[in-house]
This record gives structure tokens, sequence and C-alpha cells, in this order.
């Protein structure tokens, strides 16, 4: 699988029969939609959905179970991180592709509950928003989630970038790794990954923007 970052909390997965986006409402915040025809696209709450102006084999915004080309999707309901007590209005989403497991939470209330956790189970990469200032999880909302979650790859989104716009200002990547207290393992522009290469211990991996 190969894993790229376009900035915000937008990412792509892709696998020799299909290409997943995530939370590509880039032309919102001024960037350029990645979202091509033929795409799974999956969205984590309202924050991000922005409605694809192609065609997709597959749009999912909520909970529950997919399976399209060779790809697993499971959607888990969540509190939004703007969510009052009590409501769940985001999804976040665990993906599996020949036994490698991604997890992506969104913007969602750093507090998570047993069946909730009990549904993520292992995770392989987590790929966890950073920006904090009110809007997503901040670092410190997101080391409650990594020390749950145990994932063997981390990869940090939705901090301050260039050439996007955000309603409100995220902090810079470099704030995000000081207050994470970890080194990061690599920077590339795209990961490739197969689940026999991962590992033993956690490895934080930086994605430059695609």
């Amino acid at each position: 699988m190969d894993i790229q970052f376009y900035g915000a909390n937008c990412i792509t997965l892709s696998t020799k029969g299909a290409r997943v986006v995530i939370d590509d409402n880039l032309a919102a915040l001024g960037g350029k939609a990645v979202i091509r025809a033929g795409d799974i696209a999956l969205y984590s709450s309202s924050l991000t959905f922005a409605q694809p102006k192609v065609e997709t084999k597959l749009l999912i915004d909520h909970g529950g179970e997919y399976e399209v080309s060779d790809i697993s999707i499971y959607g888990i309901p969540a509190r939004a991180h703007v969510d009052e007590e009590g409501k769940q209005t985001a999804t976040m989403y665990k993906i599996i592709s020949k036994e490698l497991s991604i997890f992506i939470p969104g913007h969602i209330y750093p507090d998570l509950s047993d069946d909730q956790l009990e549904s993520i189970g292992m995770v392989d990469v987590m790929c966890i928003p950073v920006g904090g200032n009110g809007y997503t999880l901040d670092p410190v909302g997101a080391l409650k989630i990594i020390k749950k979650i145990e994932p063997k790859v981390l990869i940090p989104t939705h901090y301050d970038i260039g050439g996007l716009n955000f309603e409100v200002p995220q902090q810079t990547l470099e704030q995000v790794i000081t207050a994470l207290s970890m080194e990061p393992k690599e920077t590339v522009q795209k990961l490739k990954l197969k689940a026999s290469e991962i590992g033993e211990g956690m490895s934080l991996i930086v994605l430059e923007r695609s």
C-alpha cells in the first residue's frame, strides 16, 4: 500500500485494486481537490465533507462495514471534537488491505470507549490530526489516543501548512513534534508499506505534502 498526504486531513491509500481518499475538502481551504473518478471517498465529519465533482466508486460518511475491491472499511461512530457530550457526529475509519490495517480517527474528542477500542483493535498505521486550537486534536489529545491504540506507524496530519487557509490557525509541525516528544524516523513524500516490513515498536513518520 502507498500512503500520501495532501494537507489538512487528506490522505490517500493506494493498492493495486483501489484508491481511497480520506477527507478531501482541500478546494474549500484554498487548495486543489485530489479525488479522481473511480476513487473511494471517505469523510470523517461534516467539517471535512465536500461533495466530489467526479463520480466515485463509493462515498462513505457514516458508520458501517464495507467491502470494495481488495479493501475492507469499518466506519466507527465517534464524538466529534466540537460535539456536545452524548453526540456522535464523526466517523473513525479502520481500513484493511492484505493484512495491513490503517486507522483514521479524524476530528474526534480524545476519549474513546471500551467498545470503540474493541472495534478498532490492533492497528499498523494511524494517521492523526494534531493542529489543535479547538478545531481538532492537539498533541495532548493525540497522545491520549496514541497510548490507547499503540500503532506501529504514526503519521501526523492537519497541522499548519502553506497554501491552505484553515478556519482556525493550526500548530506547526515543529511545535507538534516537540509536544509529542517523538523524533521522526524519516520524512518521505510517499510511504510504501507491506505488513511484513513493519517492525516492532512505534515509529513517527512525516509525510511531505504531495
